[in-house]
């Protein structure tokens, strides 16, 4: 699978944009604050209808318009795919595939398959729990619809669920809903548990090999599932917690609580790992996604790089454009110097000044 083209209008800083794409290296260098992460943002979105940045659509929208538009072209192994974003600052997003409109994300989730590697990334191992279970959802919902409408309900539920706990104090009848709620909850939350962990062994059979060369053959890693309760005590446990729930006025048990941990040679990387050791959990991560979309999709991904390089010592810079191989990958640089010391291969070359892209080969 690859990106042909992309078309923007009022998108960010870009009026109109159409640019084409090689099936191979495509470089977009420049200056900082000119654009480039933009286009990779836009790709990102018409993947999985979300930016990578957590941006409203409101916000992608350029600041003179009202409505932004992005058009993808792909092509899946000689079949001509196209997907329409229509952005709305006051309404839900417009999204069409082959120019029939869609009325659930599950229909496009999987049909452009990306994997986003940008600085933040790196803070995957070492920042908040919300992050790490972040990375596994956005991976497990491009891969897997059943888990999407599984999370996706969960976390409906518990929107509800904590509703009804902000109210149970000024209307007592609404305690007797919460068994509802709670038995749906329990549904939904033992299968998103359960995919959870099954998507930590499929990481685990990959990271391994992986990192064990990023790190010269020095540390070994494994990915640990921390839920915050098994499928077996979660019915106890939420029970058991009901009145402190109604005291905090939300929900304290269930997969929206998990963790992920990384153990290297025995320790627990984000913890007492240093910053050279978190980094390379975190590219080991990112490349073991690569694969796990190669094994699951049957396809390799589109690989999206935000300046990731100038974050990265020469070793792992070089580990990481070794590992590209025949995946098709768009870059963001401020220059060109990091591929000529490594003697890259450059397919295409765009420069990118304030809202404008040129090709320059």
């Amino acid at each position: 699978m690859i990106v042909k083209s992309l078309e923007l209008e009022n998108f960010r800083n870009y009026k109109k944009l159409k640019i084409d794409f090689d099936k191979g290296v495509n470089i977009l260098y420049g200056d900082n604050a000119q654009g480039k992460t933009n286009i990779l943002e836009a790709l990102y979105i018409s993947a999985t209808t979300k930016s990578h940045k957590g941006s409203k659509d409101k916000d992608v929208i350029n600041f003179e318009s009202d409505e932004g538009h992005i058009k993808t072209i792909l092509d899946k192994q000689g079949m001509e795919s196209r997907i329409d974003m229509h952005l709305r600052r006051s309404k839900a997003k417009g999204i069409a595939i082959d120019k029939v409109r869609i009325k659930k994300i599950s229909e496009l989730l999987g049909l452009m398959n990306v994997v986003f590697f940008s600085p933040e990334d790196m803070g995957i191992i070492k920042n908040a729990p919300a992050e790490r279970r972040k990375f596994a959802d956005m991976e497990l919902c491009q891969l897997d619809p059943i888990y999407l409408y599984n999370l996706n309900n969960y976390n409906k539920i518990i929107n509800q669920r904590n509703d009804i706990l902000k109210e149970i104090n000024f209307k007592p009848d609404y305690r007797g809903m919460l068994d509802i709620y709670d038995s749906q909850l329990l549904s939904y939350g033992k299968k998103v548990i359960e995919r959870r962990r099954q998507f930590t062994e499929e990481l685990n059979n990959i990271i391994y090999s992986i990192h064990k060369d990023l790190s010269g053959g020095r540390e070994e890693i494994k990915i640990q599932y921390v839920p915050q309760t098994s499928e077996e005590d979660m019915e106890e446990k939420l029970k058991k917690n009901t009145e402190r729930d109604i005291r905090m006025k939300m929900t304290s048990v269930g997969p929206h609580r998990d963790d992920f941990a990384f153990i290297s040679n025995g320790i627990d990387v984000r913890t007492y790992g240093s910053q050279g050791q978190q980094r390379t959990a975190a590219l080991s991560l990112k490349l073991s996604e690569i694969e796990l979309v190669k094994k699951t999709a049957k396809e390799n991904p589109i690989l999206l790089l935000d300046d990731v390089l100038s974050e990265l010592d020469s070793n792992r810079q070089t580990q990481l454009l070794n590992s590209i191989g025949d995946i098709q990958t768009i870059i963001t640089c401020t220059g060109l110097d990091d591929f000529v010391n490594n003697r890259f291969e450059i397919d295409k070359i765009y420069k990118v000044t304030n809202g404008t892209v040129s090709s320059e080969n």
